[in-house]
Parts: C-alpha cells; structure tokens; sequence
C-alpha cells in the first residue's frame, strides 16, 4: 500500500499517483493521490530515454523482426539478456525456450527500419538480413546481438524474454535514441 504523508511533503507541482489499481483512501484524495491513469504513465516512461533495437528471429523459416525499446542486459555470467514483447507479439508465437533470436541495435541512420518493424511498414525501407549463428541479423547496424531463449516470464500485457548470449557484433558508430515519443541524436559527451 502506498503511504501517504502530509500534502506539503510533494512540492507543489507533483502529481502523485496510486498505480497498485485500488479505490483511493479518504486520506489519499486529501493529499492530492490520484488514480493512475494509463496515458500519463505511458508519458512518464517516455521520459526515459533509451536506444532502439529491432528484435529479429525466423517466422516460418522467413526473417521477422519486431522493435522494441524495453531491451537490457541481465547478468555477465553467464551473459544474459532481456526483451520486453507485448504478449499479443507474433514474436511469441514463434519463438521458444532453445530458439535464437538477435538484438540489431540500430545505429542513428536507421530510423526507418525501427519504423518498418514498429507497425509502419514501408516497401521502400532497406532492410537486408544476414543469417548470423542461427538467428537473422541486420546489416549495419550499431551492435548484434545473438541470443538462445532460456526462459519466459508474464509480466502484465507482456512477456519477458530471456536470452543467452552465444555471439556479438558490433561497430563503431552513433545510436538512433528514443525519448518522448520520437527520434533524437546524441548531440556530445556530458
């Protein structure tokens, strides 16, 4: 349960939310809590800024890819990594525990692709494959990463993908970043 404190410890422009789905305390609306609204939490998290990968593996022996943002790595030893899939994903309808699938983290040219695999699907985007340790791999992207799913994991509206890593390729160049709903550059080093 979320506690509450007294109004004047939030600033005065916070807005505090009640995300665990229950009806609002008395206490609660006093403070200012308000029911978690799906649009704003979606908005909150775009402030997250992340790189943008594209998600490939074989759909009836033909590349497929899907993009994703929700992508990090888990442990070093041994190598693992995840990937957050909408459950409603042809994704998971393909690929099981023992498949390879690869992580093409795309490089800031390739804001079209992340485009095609993301829903707006364009015959004019190029997109070749490579067939990479048994998983198809994007050409020119900024890192590759090949991976065997171990295991899977509900997670709301979403399954959580994890991979072990059996091979890497990348290369030296800059990311396409994703923040507040749309494209962005890095523009230097802090």
């Amino acid at each position: 349960m979320l506690e509450i404190g007294a109004q004047d410890s939030y600033p005065p422009d916070a807005v505090v939310v009640r995300c665990d789905g229950a009806a609002l305390t008395d206490v609660e609306k006093d403070a200012g809590v308000q029911p978690l609204d799906a649009a704003r939490f979606r908005s909150a998290m775009g402030k997250f800024a992340t790189g943008v990968c594209v998600v490939s593996y074989l759909l009836e022996g033909r590349p497929a890819g899907m993009t994703a943002s929700a992508f990090m790595s888990v442990s070093l030893d041994p190598p693992l990594v995840l990937v957050s899939v909408r459950n409603q994903s042809r994704l998971l309808t393909s690929v099981t525990v023992g498949d390879r699938y690869a992580v093409n983290v795309l490089a800031r040219h390739q804001d079209q692709v992340s485009d095609h695999f993301g829903g707006r699907p364009s015959d004019a985007t190029p997109c070749a494959f490579q067939h990479s340790h048994g998983a198809p791999v994007i050409d020119d992207c900024l890192a590759a990463i090949v991976a065997r799913v171990v295991d899977l994991h509900p997670a709301g509206d979403h399954t959580l993908v994890i991979g072990q890593v059996e091979h890497l390729e990348e290369r030296a160049a800059a990311p396409l970043i994703y923040f507040g709903g749309r494209y962005r550059r890095l523009d230097g080093v802090v």
